[in-house]
């Protein structure tokens, strides 16, 4: 049943609508779980479009494997898909940095603010992104340490590669993760592929992960596939290495995956004079899981992370 969570009038005689498709079972006992399932925060993020499309498709193939309620809000930022921008248009605004919103405030927070209160008494909220266009990332599940006890679980179980507990530090607290958890709702993101394109086999990983974990929950009663064990890295665990200079990075190795101590993931080259400029090695026997897409750099820019355990 697709639903109305806000709409708002636009310029021109035009509206944004926000919209979410609530799947149930035919009967409902008042004693099954909900789930929900959020992605299209960020424009230029698509994978998410693709995983909403093939979880609808197989509940709706077969609905008499659902044991509790799912609800799939594939866009909540229409114009910025519709533009292909990572923000929302005309408002230069990131809508991942103005949750929990407010009912009495601009635009964006007022939207912000009906997709939290429609959210709330979820039992589990997975929040999907993916990278932007100028890097790849595996599929992770990212917890703040505040919530990694709670959370830890259920982040296993989504058939991801790694979980990254990262410092609370580093925490924006006005993403739609750390509000939702704040606000009583255990809220997981996860994060894959690359900006602006959809990474069909990355995406099956993460689907599989989907339903394993709905079964775990007890909304879904049908086969599921065997999750791989994710690598757990805590703060201290990832190395990050950034380009000290201006370039064009050209990777050494074939794609995201173990790589031992020293081999060389990457250079940045100058092809006016044919010199290289900066030589990238592995700090570590490890896991590379974010690598450079675009090969343009500036100095400072993300080249690659690499966790400091090789993968199982």
């Amino acid at each position: 049943m697709i639903e109305e969570i806000a709409c708002i009038e636009m310029s021109v005689h035009e509206k944004m609508t926000i919209r979410k498709n609530r799947l149930m079972p035919k009967e409902l006992t008042g004693k099954g779980k909900r789930f929900s399932l959020v992605t299209g925060i960020h424009g230029d993020e698509l994978d998410g479009q693709y995983i909403c499309y093939e979880v609808v498709r197989r509940i709706n193939e077969h609905p008499e494997y659902l044991t509790g309620i799912v609800d799939v809000y594939p866009a909540v930022n229409p114009l910025g898909i519709d533009t292909g921008i990572r923000g929302i248009p005309m408002f230069d605004l990131d809508m991942n940095r103005v949750f929990p919103g407010s009912d009495s405030g601009a635009m964006a927070e007022y939207v912000a603010a009906k997709i939290v209160s429609d959210i709330i008494g979820s039992d589990l909220c997975l929040d999907l992104h993916s990278s932007n266009i100028f890097i790849k990332e595996i599929p992770q599940v990212r917890v703040n340490e505040e919530n990694a006890d709670k959370l830890l679980s259920y982040a296993k179980m989504l058939n991801a590669d790694l979980v990254w507990i990262y410092s609370s530090i580093t925490v924006l607290d006005a993403t739609l993760a750390y509000s939702l958890n704040k606000l009583g709702v255990p809220t997981l993101v996860a994060e894959m592929g690359v900006g602006l394109r959809i990474d069909n086999d990355l995406c099956h990983q993460v689907i599989d992960g989907i339903f394993n974990l709905m079964k775990e929950l007890g909304i879904w009663c049908g086969p599921t596939k065997n999750v791989r064990e994710p690598l757990i890295s805590v703060e201290g665990d990832v190395s990050v290495l950034r380009s000290d200079v201006t370039g064009i990075f050209v990777s050494g190795i074939k794609g995201l995956g173990n790589i031992q101590q020293g081999m060389c993931i990457g250079e940045v080259i100058e092809p006016i004079s044919g010199t290289v400029l900066q030589h990238f090695e592995s700090p570590c026997d490890g896991f590379v899981f974010t690598l450079r897409e675009h090969p343009v750099v500036y100095k400072g820019d993300i080249i690659a992370r690499v966790h400091g355990g090789l993968h199982e």
